[in-house]
């Protein structure tokens, strides 16, 4: 009889918080993580306080501010910042482009990329191109992946006129973790700011803003969290405050006068959130990082995701069909691969045979390939059950 070890039974009993996880197998945190039930309650219980004291009234406004410290405490502790440092957002991208239309652009600056930021960065990115005739071009990042140094292929596409750099801290469609105290380093001494997209870093790695000295970093907690969707946030540095002009403007981010006209900006972080926003969302997020606390550090979950990543990973590796793009252990919970038939469509339909099995992965476009992507409570059978139906697709006529 096989036994079952403690960690195991503990591990069990805590994926049970998170009932997604019931009827399915699910390897897409990248994309959104499930919401254990305890947030989905603290939402829900959060409403219906709101109705019941009015939603336009001095109690519910003396309900809010507690709520409202609460998460940027939870916010701030993950990241390990002081709270006024942190605007709360809906989500990555719109922390994006509070920093990268927050400069004061003139006609002749340059805005650098690397190759692997997601769409809608890159779609900000040409419009403020378009619109302030300001120079974008990109840096080959995605070559990096296995051999060559990123940190010498960023410094090599940083101009005299480079304002700011934009890149990711894991990246979304390979994994890769990019060195970013290095990274900092160098436009510290070009005198460039830089803008992080932590979609894939918040809640997966342990992050210390203060030491890495990032300007602006965007995060969402509706991913690795496994938060609701509509809450994020931006990190500014308290020294590139003054840099970062408001775009998006509203009565949350103006000090307010006896008259009740605006008279300046709010101090800290406030000034870049602008008004009314699903406050209830705040007590789910916080209650999504207060779970994830009673398993473990960040540290000790970050260490957990590596093991599994590379547990999957050389599971893959064993599969005659398959190609991992990285060519040694993962070191995020992100994993990309593809089919070596080259058959069009093949990545596509993968995808939609392991979703038809309960298995959810995602495509990805640049470059073509499949990610899956493990938690710390990713259970190795989880994964083992992946391999299996891989095999199977193959096995007809698809490998």
């Amino acid at each position: 009889m096989t036994s079952i070890s403690t960690g195991q039974i503990e591990l069990h009993r805590h994926r049970e918080q998170f009932p997604a996880l019931a009827n399915k197998t699910y390897f897409n945190y990248g994309g959104q993580g499930p919401m254990p039930q305890r947030a989905l309650d603290a939402i829900a219980q959060a409403q219906i306080h709101i109705q019941d004291i009015g939603p336009f009234s001095g109690e519910f406004y003396r309900w809010l501010v507690p709520e409202y410290k609460a998460v940027k405490e939870a916010i701030a502790q993950e990241l390990n910042v002081p709270p006024q440092t942190i605007s709360l957002t809906e989500d990555v991208t719109v922390g994006c482009n509070i920093a990268m239309w927050g400069l004061e652009w003139q006609a002749g600056d340059h805005m650098l990329l690397t190759d692997c930021e997601h769409q809608g960065i890159v779609a900000i990115a040409q419009e403020i191109g378009r619109r302030l005739k300001v120079e974008i071009t990109t840096c080959p990042v995605m070559a990096t992946l296995n051999e060559g140094d990123p940190v010498d292929a960023i410094a090599q596409h940083l101009r005299p006129n480079t304002r700011l750099l934009v890149l990711s801290h894991i990246l979304w469609n390979t994994g890769q973790v990019l060195p970013l105290d290095k990274i900092v380093e160098v436009c510290k001494k070009n005198d460039v700011r830089i803008l992080v997209d932590a979609a894939q870093s918040v809640g997966s790695m342990p992050l210390n803003l203060t030491e890495l000295g990032a300007d602006f970093y965007a995060f969402t907690g509706h991913k690795w969290l496994c938060g609701p969707a509509g809450v994020g946030g931006l990190y500014v540095r308290p020294e590139a405050l003054e840099s970062l002009k408001p775009t998006f403007i509203g009565w949350r981010s103006v000090v307010i006068d006896s008259e009740g006209k605006p008279v300046d900006w709010h101090p800290d972080g406030r000034r870049y959130e602008v008004a009314t926003s699903d406050f209830p969302l705040y007590a789910g997020l916080r209650e999504a990082i207060a779970i994830h606390h009673e398993w473990g550090t960040a540290e000790q979950r970050y260490q957990e995701i590596r093991r599994l990543s590379e547990y999957l990973w050389r599971s893959l590796t064993a599969l005659p069909d398959i190609k991992c793009l990285r060519t040694s252990p993962p070191e995020s919970g992100l994993v990309s691969f593809q089919l070596t038939n080259n058959k069009p469509q093949a990545s596509v339909q993968l995808v939609k045979f392991l979703e038809s099995q309960k298995i959810l992965t995602r495509t990805i476009a640049d470059p073509d390939c499949v990610r899956a992507c493990v938690h710390y409570f990713t259970l190795e059978s989880e994964i083992d059950q992946l391999i299996e139906e891989i095999q199977r697709f193959c096995a007809l006529g698809n490998g």
